[in-house]
């Protein structure tokens, strides 16, 4: 998708704050973080929303899920704990209509969330 900002991110079009990227997955720190460590892992291929995630190929599920957890251990919150979101439709918060997970630590999270 030409006007996708992470779409931009993931091919090098607009640079990020990158702390992973494998061929399916980029991971970069969010330019407005809600806490210490605030990441975003982001498939590199468009998929909308968590709803589309089911009709993509199984590894692009696998390969988010290594990331977040990448991201965790390189952030250093993977033993004190840490949030993962995403937000879906406009009730559900999505503003970048490109599937995202906030990977948030470095703080107590409180609930509920919002």
């Amino acid at each position: 998708m030409t006007d996708c900002i992470f779409c931009k991110i993931a091919n090098g079009t607009i640079a990020a704050k990158k702390i992973l990227e494998t061929d399916t997955v980029v991971a970069f720190m969010d330019i407005a973080p809600q806490s210490p460590v605030h990441a975003l892992v982001v498939p590199k291929s468009h998929i909308r929303n968590i709803t589309e995630l089911s009709a993509q190929p199984a590894n692009i599920t696998t390969d988010v899920v290594a990331a977040i957890n990448s991201v965790a251990k390189e952030c250093g919150i993977s033993e004190s704990g840490f949030r993962v979101v995403t937000n879906t439709g406009d009730n559900g918060g999505q503003t970048v209509d490109h599937l995202h997970f906030h990977v948030l630590g470095g703080r107590s999270m409180t609930w509920p969330p919002g």
